[in-house]
């Protein structure tokens, strides 16, 4: 799989750089984020802009990764989207569940407004 991934302070940003996520790759995606999250426990953004197309079972990774990092108390956000990818996802009512941006920097903007209501939260306990 051909991916950067670009480390902040709060976030990794992965950039898929392939034009098909497939399940395959999905499952090395799965692997990498979960040993990223070992050594820090990050929020993630992911970055779909070069995939045109993409498989069921990369789908199902996907949520997995959404539900995973969120039980880390860390965000998870997809950007970049194509319209085949959109759709695909739509057909599964995922979009709703899903954070996601066209752009990038929607999706900075998103993880620091989360963490910033995680801040407050604790605030209050």
């Amino acid at each position: 799989m051909n991916f950067k991934i670009d480390t902040k302070e709060i976030f990794n940003v992965i950039s898929i750089n392939e034009e098909t996520l497939t399940a395959n790759m999905a499952v090395d995606l799965v692997s990498l984020i979960a040993e990223k999250q070992k050594q820090a426990n990050k929020s993630l953004i992911i970055q779909l802009e070069a995939v045109t197309e993409i498989e069921e079972a990369a789908i199902e990774s996907l949520v997995q990764i959404h539900e995973r990092i969120y039980k880390q108390k860390c965000s998870f956000v997809l950007c970049g989207l194509s319209p085949n990818v959109k759709a695909a996802m739509n057909k599964r009512a995922l979009l709703e569940k899903i954070n996601h941006t066209p752009t990038e920097s929607e999706a900075w903007d998103i993880v620091q407004m989360e963490e910033i209501e995680r801040e407050l939260d604790m605030d209050f306990e």
